[in-house]
């Protein structure tokens, strides 16, 4: 029988604490070793207990959670949880976290901390696979790709991703040409997180960045990511189409999700290509599979850079993947397949 995974709960408030420890310790997979009311206490008992895992509070006397998780992943790098308030501020700093290095991020309740606890199984399954991740030390820095080059076909691409997907959209989003075709996203976040985390790609990219609005038309030099929580994000009307949100069920899961955007985009055929990146679960795997069947290209991280080879050892499996790649390629991949 494995260890279990353990986890070190850094929170200022007690009751969250209390709250974050029930929770987890209802899994016999996990073991709470500690908790600490604020960094400084939480720098001792790292080195004295040795955590698997640490979830992190964004907002804290003395030293603030972003700067904390600095000092980790320069001294020591581990695997992080942050925990923000659904604020702009906390979704500000929950993004700068994540492309720090941060594996993934729960949302806080700003009233009661029990309604944390109607997530409890997605939070025990994010701990189990953050002790299991790549940790890595914020994005890759990739050259820019200087243009989209000669031969442009008119196709869509459509991107998945979930844990570590923050660290690894801010390295392949950063790297595309002012004219490349137009990009949807599906990144597993947080409803409150997901506008900040568009404007925030948005100035750190060439290309245009902005979260997905129902009737939006899409177009070349534009990526659009999918609002968190409410709805689905579907392509409709080809590569000069527009956006479609639709507040169905969660799919896998998961809303949105990476499936459905990809199922809508395999109407393009041979016009659209698929990428499935660093992510806990299965989703995309299906769609993606669709996707390749209809005859789009088709690409999945590969397990050395991804944070957690999840989806796209999913979508490998089943076959959806045409070409396994590091990071690193991955824009200049991405690019080779929307030319004839």
């Amino acid at each position: 029988m494995s260890r279990a995974t353990r986890v070190l709960i850094v929170d200022d408030s007690a009751s969250m604490r209390a709250v974050l420890n029930r929770i987890l310790s209802a899994d016999p997979e996990i073991e709470v070793v500690g908790q600490a009311p604020e960094p400084h206490a939480a720098r001792e008992m790292i080195k004295e207990l040795n955590p698997d895992v640490v979830t992190l509070d964004v907002e804290m006397p003395g030293m603030d959670g972003l700067s904390f998780l600095e000092k980790i992943m320069r001294l020591r790098p581990m695997p992080v949880i942050m925990c923000s308030t659904l604020t702009a501020r906390g979704a500000e700093v929950t993004i700068e976290a994540l492309r720090l290095g941060a594996v993934d991020c729960i949302a806080k309740p700003a009233g009661n901390p029990l309604e944390i606890a109607r997530d409890g199984d997605a939070l025990r399954a994010m701990v189990k696979a953050a002790a299991r991740s790549s940790v890595r030390q914020g994005p890759t820095r990739l050259a820019p790709v200087a243009s989209s080059g000669p031969g442009q076909r008119d196709v869509v691409i459509a991107i998945g991703a979930s844990t570590g997907g923050v660290e690894a959209l801010f390295s392949v989003i950063g790297a595309l040409p002012p004219d490349c075709p137009p990009v949807l996203v599906v990144q597993h976040m947080p409803a409150a997180f997901t506008n900040g985390f568009a404007a925030r790609l948005d100035r750190e990219s060439r290309v245009s960045v902005v979260e997905a609005v129902a009737g939006m038309p899409i177009q070349r030099g534009t990526v659009y990511i999918a609002p968190g929580g409410a709805n689905h994000m579907e392509l409709v009307g080809g590569t000069a189409g527009h956006i479609r949100l639709r507040p169905t069920d969660p799919v896998g899961g998961h809303r949105p999700s990476v499936d459905v955007l990809f199922h809508s985009v395999a109407a393009l055929g041979a016009r659209a290509v698929g990428v499935i990146l660093t992510g806990m679960g299965s989703d995309g795997a299906a769609g993606l599979m669709a996707m390749r069947q209809a005859g789009a290209r088709t690409m999945g991280q590969n397990q050395s850079s991804c944070v957690v080879y999840g989806m796209p050892r999913a979508a490998f499996e089943l076959g959806a993947v045409e070409r396994e790649l590091s990071l690193t390629a991955m824009p200049e991949a991405i690019l080779a397949a929307c030319r004839k």
